[in-house]
């Protein structure tokens, strides 16, 4: 080939190589705080799509909230993508998540951009769900049980040992049920029901779905939960029914959050922009999971429990996603419900 023939074609080719999008490559440091199904779906998803090695570890949130203090000084964490978002809200205002406006943010429903908007976009939603419980059908059948309908139906001592909740310091799920609870009754009444729940419950777990998996499979009648985990246990085929209290109940904005000092910033970065397609959100149904997604684009699951038919407080993120609230509010229910646990 001539010299300029050869200048020619290798112009051509480093013409080429420059319209290729450049996928980045390296690592990624995930925690994720969602169920391990759809943990391990997004994750492989990903990877499939990147060039990027996503080293997951699925943790609550508030365990993940600890660890993220914890390591504050040197961060082993790039972003934490799931679980609820008072601990992201936590995260935030003490400085240990990075400020990031996704290009997807105009895509959001509303509830997800306000999230990112009080956090000073340091943390975005991803999903959303409200509180509830789920119980065995068959368990109340055999027993002869009343549906519990309210949270003072909880109450009911026919119920003793027969409720598991989570253990709201590990488990955003449960650290929603105590927030929501002293928003609904005030924070005396609160303590006062929480309390004498107790004497109901069997075990507080540390995940805050296992307590309607273990109602699912016949272990206890009734787990608090979010209700599109007891929605999940149904779609799998498991006696469970999900309930809405009737007194009002709060939810759950599932957030993501960039750790500051990630030491795989563009990486988190691409990750974070890629969970919020509707095409990535629309197939988190597959996984089981009946959350509402934050695109406005994505496909809402038909089994998802709808906001519009269920009492929902107005719940008060910028509060309860205090540090100093949270701490106030957990030291409290160790003492006073934690304390005297069966």
């Amino acid at each position: 080939m001539k010299p300029a023939h050869m200048a020619v074609a290798a112009f051509a080719v480093a013409m080429a190589a420059s319209v290729v999008p450049a996928k980045a490559a390296g690592d990624l440091n995930l925690i994720c705080s969602a169920d391990v199904v759809i943990c391990e779906q997004m994750q492989e998803m990903f990877q499939k799509d990147h060039d990027i090695k996503v080293n997951m570890v699925r943790l609550s949130s508030g365990e993940t909230y600890a660890k993220i203090r914890a390591e504050a000084r040197n961060p082993k964490t790039d972003i934490w993508w799931a679980g609820t978002g008072d601990p992201h809200l936590q995260a935030a205002s003490e400085g240990l998540t990075l400020e990031y406006k996704s290009p997807m943010l105009d895509q959001l429903q509303d509830w997800a951009k306000s999230q990112a908007e009080s956090s000073g976009f340091r943390t975005v939603g991803v999903y959303a769900g409200a509180l509830g419980w789920g119980y065995n059908t068959e368990i109340f059948k055999t027993k002869g049980y009343k549906e519990p309908k309210c949270w003072a139906d909880l109450l009911d001592p026919a119920f003793k040992g027969e409720i598991q909740i989570a253990n709201p310091n590990s488990s955003g799920t449960a650290y929603t049920a105590l927030a929501s609870l002293v928003q609904i009754m005030g924070e005396e009444p609160a303590f006062d029901y929480l309390k004498k729940l107790n004497a109901n419950i069997s075990q507080y777990t540390k995940s805050g779905s296992a307590p309607v998996k273990a109602a699912a499979r016949g272990e206890t009648a009734i787990g608090i939960v979010f209700m599109h985990d007891a929605v999940a246990q149904a779609v799998e085929g498991f006696p469970v029914k999900s309930v809405a209290p009737c007194e009002g109940t709060g939810y759950e904005i599932g957030s993501m959050s960039i750790i500051k000092g990630a030491r795989n910033l563009e990486n988190a970065k691409i990750w974070y922009d890629w969970a919020l397609k509707p095409e990535v959100q629309s197939h988190m149904k597959d996984a089981k999971s009946f959350q509402l997604p934050s695109n406005k684009s994505a496909e809402v699951p038909k089994e998802a429990p709808k906001f519009e038919d269920i009492k929902l407080i107005d719940y008060d993120f910028k509060t309860y996603g205090d540090p100093a609230k949270r701490k106030e509010l957990l030291e409290r229910w160790d003492r006073e419900v934690g304390a005297q646990a069966n």
